[in-house]
C-alpha cells in the first residue's frame, strides 16, 4: 500500500496534478475565512448558533464560508444551477444538442453560456442573501455598502467557478465536486467536537451516539455498494477469418453501473432546492416569503418530497446524457458482438435501455433513501446530521472513490501497481470496474 502511494510521486505529471489540486483546495478554504465587508459578526454568529435547518445546509455547501459571510459564501451553487439549466436546454433545443455533439467549438460555446448563467444566478442569490441579512439587522451601512457586498459575493462565486474549472483541467478529479468535498471534510472536526460536547453535557445519550455511529457505518457501506454495484450483460463475439488468422470468438460482458450518475443527482437536487429558499429571503418581510422559506426547510415534508423526486429525476436525466445504448449496440454489431438471446442492432439497443431503466430506478431509490438518513438522525437522535448523514457522506465517499480511481488509472496506464488492489506473485494491481 505505502509502496503504491510512493509510486504516485515517481510520476512527474501525476505529482504535479496532485500538488496543484492541493494548492487550489487551499485557496478555496482560504477564501472561506476572508470576510465580506459591512456585516455584524456577532449578530451573524448568533444567527447560525440558533438557526439550524436550511442555515446549516447552506453553510455545509459553502464549506463554512456562509457562517463567516466570507467572499466565497455562495460557493459552487450558482455554477451548478446554471449547469442544470443548460443541460435541460440542451435536451429541449436541437440547436444546443447539435453544438454539444458537433465539435470542440460547440463545447466551448456551451461552457461559455454556462458561465454567463452562473453569473446571473450569483447576482440573484447575492441580492437575496444581502436583503435577507439586511432585514435581520445583520448588514450594516447604506445602499453603497450593500452594493459592495453584492459585488464581492458575485466576484467570489466567479472565482470559485474558475478554481473548479482549473482543478478539472490541471488537477485530479472533478473540480466542482472536489470543492464541495473539501468544504464538507474541513468541517468534520468541528462537528465531532460539537457532538462530543453534546454527549458531555447530557443533551445526547451515549446510546444515541452509538446508534448514530452505527448508522454512519451503514451509510458508508451503502455508498460504496451503490458506487461499485453493476449489472453485467454477457456478450459473445462471433469468429471472423481474416487471411490466415481467426479473430473474435471470445466472451465478455457490458458493465452497467447501478448508479451511473454518481453523486451528481445529490449535488444537483440540493443546489436546486437552495435557490428558491435564497430568493424567498429577499421577501422575508412578506407572508409569501415566509411561507416559501418554511416549505423549503430541509426537515419539511414538501422539501423531502421534492428532494426525493429530484434525485430520481436527475439519476435518469444524467444517465441518459452520459450513456447511449444505441452507440453500444452499433459498435457491438460492427465487430460481430451480440447479447445472448437478443438480435443485434435496434433490439439490442432496446434491451440495454430496458435493463438500464430498471437498475437506474433501483439505484435512484437507494440513493434517495441514503440521502434521507440525515433527517432521521436529526429528528430522532438529535445528531448534527448535516456532517455525518447521507448527503454529506454520499458526496465525500463518491468524490473520494472517483478521485482514487483516477489516480489508480494513471498508475496502471504507466505500468505501476495500483493503490486499490494488489495481487501476489509480482503481478500488477487491477482496477475494479
Amino acid at each position: 500500500m505505502f509502496g503504491s502511494l510512493g509510486d504516485i510521486f515517481r510520476l512527474p505529471d501525476l505529482k504535479r496534478r496532485i500538488f496543484f489540486t492541493l494548492f487550489i483546495l487551499f485557496i478555496f478554504r482560504l477564501g472561506a475565512y476572508i470576510p465580506s465587508p459591512g456585516v455584524d459578526r456577532a449578530a451573524l454568529a448568533n444567527l447560525f448558533s440558533t438557526g439550524g435547518g436550511m442555515m446549516d445546509f447552506l453553510n455545509l455547501f459553502s464549506g463554512g464560508a456562509l457562517s463567516r459571510f466570507g467572499i466565497f459564501s455562495l460557493g459552487v451553487a450558482p455554477y451548478i444551477n446554471s449547469s442544470i439549466v443548460m443541460q435541460l436546454l440542451v435536451v429541449i433545443f436541437p440547436y444546443l444538442e447539435k453544438l454539444q455533439k458537433d465539435s470542440t467549438d460547440g463545447h466551448k460555446k456551451i461552457t461559455q453560456w454556462t458561465r454567463y448563467g452562473a453569473v446571473v444566478f450569483a447576482v440573484v442569490q447575492a441580492i437575496g442573501m444581502t436583503a435577507w441579512l439586511g432585514s435581520l439587522g445583520i448588514m450594516q451601512g447604506g445602499f453603497l455598502d450593500w452594493l459592495l457586498v453584492i459585488v464581492t459575493l458575485v466576484a467570489g462565486s466567479v472565482a470559485v467557478m474558475w478554481l473548479g474549472e482549473e482543478l478539472s483541467d490541471h488537477g485530479i478529479g472533478n473540480g466542482i465536486s472536489l470543492l464541495i468535498f473539501a468544504g464538507i471534510v474541513a468541517r468534520i472536526p468541528e462537528a465531532i467536537l460539537q457532538t462530543w460536547n453534546m454527549v458531555r453535557l447530557g443533551s445526547m445519550s451515549v446510546i444515541g451516539l452509538i446508534i448514530g455511529i452505527a448508522l454512519m457505518v451503514i451509510v458508508v457501506a451503502g455508498c460504496i455498494l451503490l458506487q461499485e454495484g453493476q449489472r453485467r450483460l454477457p456478450v459473445q463475439y462471433a469468429k471472423r477469418v481474416v487471411g490466415n488468422k481467426i479473430y473474435g470468438g471470445q466472451s465478455t460482458f457490458i458493465p452497467l453501473k447501478v448508479n451511473q450518475s454518481g453523486v451528481i443527482p445529490i449535488i444537483f437536487a440540493s443546489s436546486l432546492l437552495i435557490f428558491p429558499y435564497t430568493i424567498a429571503n429577499y421577501f422575508s418581510d412578506s407572508s409569501a416569503g415566509r411561507f416559501i422559506s418554511a416549505l423549503f426547510t430541509p426537515n419539511s415534508f414538501f422539501y423531502i418530497l421534492c428532494y426525493v423526486a429530484l434525485i430520481i429525476f436527475f439519476s435518469y436525466f444524467y444517465t441518459a446524457v452520459v450513456f447511449n445504448p444505441t452507440d453500444i449496440a452499433n459498435n457491438m454489431k460492427k465487430y460481430g458482438g451480440f447479447i445472448l438471446g437478443i438480435r443485434p442492432g435496434q433490439p439490442t439497443s432496446d434491451y440495454i435501455t430496458r435493463v438500464m431503466e430498471r437498475i437506474t430506478l433501483g439505484g435512484a431509490v437507494f440513493l434517495a433513501v441514503i440521502a434521507l438518513i440525515p433527517n432521521l438522525m436529526s429528528s430522532v437522535l438529535g445528531i448534527n446530521s448535516f456532517y455525518f448523514g447521507g448527503t454529506a457522506v454520499l458526496i465525500v465517499v463518491g468524490v473520494a472513490m472517483d478521485t482514487v480511481n483516477q489516480i489508480e488509472a494513471q498508475l496502471l496506464m504507466r505500468h505501476y501497481d495500483g493503490i486499490l488492489k494488489k495481487s501476489g506473485g509480482g503481478r500488477k494491481g487491477l482496477l475494479r470496474g
